[in-house]
């Protein structure tokens, strides 16, 4: 309410509260109210804006989840996406393991609404996504497939293969896991497990998938999987290309295009044009250090579904006002 308007007298204030009683709470039109009250239909949506501004009528929202309504809007229409989740602005002072198992619980419980049947789901590993299978409670029976190898070093608890395994425990649907590592120290290396039958099959089921899964890395320390299993020269090398950001072992620049570079040669993963097929692609990229990524990833136009924080929302809405994606 402006200043210069005096607040609603009582007798003014009960008719406003309750004509917004009956649009609000009974669900009646606001012409059925106006026929009622003797009044116009325009004098009635009037009379609702006053009972809102004068602070008589609050609107709410309780979400089953902690999600910024708003910022989760903001990010949707900026990027023209299906679906946007953001979690609460408080949880920017959480540790961070503690907002990773709040974004793979989201994830889990959007998974678990909108997967069906005749769905086949890939898993990239992540520790997000991890935390996500963690989560999961329930699923239909269909197949889950690895998208990519296994990191070195990783303990099995962390590793994708057991990650495929606890999803497939759930939905008891069929397992395709990818027992070998993420990355490779040649083509031939990777050309020759890439016909191993096992590991063949797997990849044979990335064309049948509907939904997949990714954590959206960037191309920094700590950021990505794949910069950390690399040698310092390979880094460097691949950032002098102009690498922005990495999903399942692919790589893309500032603008969202794919990067092509030697690294696809030695890494099992599924191929870009693959991963672009899914109909259905939920990614899952979170604080501030990876906004840059995360916009470069949602400018390929891959993603319809993003799961983040407002640590890295807030950033990413300043990078599509700067420069507004297609």
């Amino acid at each position: 309410m402006s200043a210069s308007k005096k607040p609603p007298s009582l007798t003014e204030a009960i008719l406003l509260a309750t004509i917004a009683r009956r649009f609000y709470v009974q669900g009646r039109s606001k012409l059925e109210i106006a026929d009622e009250f003797g009044i116009s239909r325009f004098k009635v949506a009037r009379m609702l804006d006053t009972a809102r501004e004068s602070g008589l009528v609050r609107v709410e929202f309780s979400l089953p989840a902690p999600v910024d309504l708003a910022l989760s809007d903001e990010v949707r229409a900026a990027y023209g996406l299906e679906r946007a989740l953001v979690l609460e602005r408080s949880t920017e002072r959480e540790p961070r393991e503690v907002v990773r198992a709040k974004i793979g619980t989201l994830a889990a419980r959007l998974l678990e609404e909108i997967a069906t049947p005749s769905d086949v789901i890939g898993l990239s590993w992540a520790r997000s996504v991890n935390a996500m299978t963690e989560a999961i409670r329930a699923l239909p029976r269909c197949p889950i497939v690895q998208l990519c190898g296994v990191q070195a070093g990783m303990d099995m608890r962390g590793r994708s293969v057991e990650t495929v395994s606890r999803v497939t425990s759930v939905s008891g649907g069929d397992a395709y896991p990818i027992f070998g590592p993420l990355v490779l120290p040649d083509r031939r290396t990777t050309e020759t497990l890439r016909r191993q039958p096992g590991i063949a099959e797997t990849f044979g089921q990335f064309r049948n998938l509907t939904k997949a899964v990714v954590s959206i890395g960037a191309w920094q320390p700590g950021e990505s999987t794949v910069y950390d299993a690399l040698d310092e020269a390979e880094r460097a090398a691949i950032a002098a290309r102009g690498a922005t950001a990495e999903v399942a072992a692919r790589l893309f620049d500032a603008s969202g295009n794919a990067l092509s570079t030697g690294l696809a040669h030695h890494v099992l993963a599924i191929s870009h044009e693959e991963l672009t097929a899914v109909p259905e692609v939920i990614a899952l990229g979170y604080s501030k250090p990876k906004a840059a990524a995360v916009d470069a990833v949602l400018r390929s136009g891959m993603v319809t579904t993003l799961i983040t924080d407002a640590a890295a929302a807030v950033p990413l809405l300043a990078l599509a006002a700067k420069n507004p994606p297609r």
